[in-house]
């Protein structure tokens, strides 16, 4: 009978060692999964409250739901699309705003037609208004703008009244900075100069454009957030040339803009640090000297 040539306790050793090898190769395969498989997938509901100047009294509490950046294709479920659908509906918002990039797809039709039936089918008390983004012209500019026109959600190069009270609350859309004629000085110039506005626009780098109409919310999208967000450094990729206009609410000189983090993704398809969002704005009306 031939002896162990290894000791017991050396046996004992690796076998606690191939057991801590293998929960560590299982940690790091689930940290690599999480921003894929994970995050990616893991839309969350914001709220904001928005206090906005010049907003007439009978539209103090509005909720709008703004959605942006569905980038809809392969790696999009129907099920998700039409989860994500609900949820938006389920807010009950007053108003629902779609800022564009409803597709990733160039040259082709196929998302198009998936997600333009289930955009349609949303509705709110003071409707539903979209405009476009860089990657609708990419798909199909014709496809995109005869699904936002039979939508009824046209807001591309015009303005819409809202009414309460007799108050008006004007909203008005851009065409995308990339692929379009933005439009807004020929836009806003249909509005009256002293009535609250509320802008769409894909591109937050639309806001540095020149032009001479007032501004008292710009709502955007476009950035993802930045889509990976490090600790302690932030965003390192962002697709605007203001590299100040990640996400969230900014005051600037010229009013207000929210940015969307939006849904999907461009690129690789992740998400760290950076959870898709639908966000729920609550507008405030913010009294003046004058009042």
């Amino acid at each position: 009978m031939q002896n162990n040539p290894f000791p017991s306790h050396q046996t004992l050793l690796t076998r606690r060692q191939f057991l801590k090898a293998s929960l560590v190769g299982l940690g790091g395969a689930l940290a690599a999964s999480y921003p894929v498989f994970i995050e990616r997938y893991w839309v969350t509901v914001n709220r904001y409250r928005v206090a906005l100047p010049g907003l007439p009294p009978a539209f103090d509490g509005l909720r709008v739901a703004h959605l942006s950046d569905i980038h809809a294709g392969p790696w999009s479920p129907d099920g998700w699309l039409q989860g994500l659908m609900r949820t938006v509906m389920d807010l009950r918002a007053d108003l629902i705003v779609c800022t564009g990039d409803y597709v990733r797809e160039k040259n082709g039709t196929t998302q198009i037609e998936r997600i333009w039936p289930l955009l349609a089918g949303l509705q709110a008390p003071l409707g539903v208004y979209s405009v476009l983004g860089n990657h609708d012209h990419w798909a199909d500019t014709d496809r995109s703008l005869y699904w936002l026109e039979k939508s009824g959600q046209n807001l591309r190069h015009k303005v819409v009244r809202l009414e309460r009270d007799g108050q008006p609350l004007w909203l008005a859309g851009a065409g995308d900075l990339w692929e379009d004629e933005l439009g807004l000085e020929e836009t806003l110039a249909n509005i009256p100069p002293d009535e609250a506005r509320v802008v769409l626009a894909h591109n937050p780098d639309s806001f540095d454009v020149p032009f001479s109409g007032r501004v008292d919310l710009m709502l955007c999208g476009h950035t993802h957030g930045g889509q990976v967000r490090l600790p302690l450094i932030g965003a390192p990729m962002l697709p605007v040339n203001n590299k100040a206009y990640v996400s969230g609410l900014l005051h600037l000189s010229r009013g207000a803009m929210f940015i969307s983090r939006g849904i999907g993704w461009s690129g690789v398809p992740v998400r760290f640090n950076c959870s898709p969002e639908i966000a729920l704005l609550e507008l405030e009306y913010k009294k003046t000297m004058n009042d």
